[in-house]
């Protein structure tokens, strides 16, 4: 598979079938992955490779009552944990919501789990002094998270960059022992997908930029 195809096709998987994914394919996911780019390439990414059926439970666990909230928010038509518009979802609505087939069931069906955490002591956080949420961090580690999954791509398989755990990160630090001044960035579930997609639906150029300004003209 070519570059161009891998970018193009690297979709959201969240169903998988029953073939393992070895130790061998995971490191060598990960050494490619490696290559990603980071802040003054001081690369502070740690993955912790979770297998065992107790950690899923208790991660699973954890990512229920942010689950929740996150789908609670989207039937009220917000944009979910928006730092921007406050929420309007009371505790009891999140409490009642269901959740919905598969939100979360590739916690027990994907063959490994991949908690991708930062060393935020070495990421260079220039928007810390801005009053708004920070996001510049993210640059030292969501290309690495990427790359894992372009790789897994590459060979056939798949997963998908969840976020849920981190709403619940002072619980899954102790969990999985991660120390203090670190952050989770994402989970990501690897397996072989049940289906693989060939076209994605992205919106084109001209509708994300502009020239010169952001009210500029349509580029593209």
């Amino acid at each position: 598979m070519d570059f161009d195809e891998v970018v193009r096709t690297t979709f959201a998987a969240r169903t998988f079938t029953d073939d393992p994914v070895d130790d061998a394919t995971v490191a060598q996911l990960l050494e490619t992955a490696r290559f990603a780019p980071s802040g003054g390439n001081r690369q502070g990414w740690r993955v912790i490779v979770v297998r065992e059926e107790a950690t899923r439970s208790r991660m699973k666990a954890l990512m229920e009552p942010v689950a929740r909230r996150y789908v609670a928010q989207r039937m009220a038509g917000e944009n979910p944990f928006s730092t921007i518009t406050p929420t309007r979802v009371t505790a009891e609505q999140v409490a009642a919501v269901d959740l919905p087939s598969g939100l979360l069931d590739w916690v027990d069906s994907a063959p490994v789990l991949l908690v991708v955490c930062v060393d935020l002591d070495v990421v260079a956080s220039f928007d810390v002094d801005l009053e708004r949420v920070g996001v510049i961090s993210g640059a030292s580690i969501y290309p690495f998270a990427w790359n894992i999954l372009l790789a897994a791509r590459s060979l056939g398989l798949g997963g998908t960059l969840t976020t849920f755990l981190a709403g619940s990160e002072p619980q899954a630090c102790e969990l999985l022992g991660i120390p203090s001044g670190h952050a989770i960035a994402a989970v990501l579930p690897i397996g072989r997908p049940t289906k693989q997609l060939t076209r994605l639906t992205r919106r084109p150029v001209a509708e994300f930029a502009t020239r010169e300004r952001f009210d500029g003209a349509p580029f593209g």
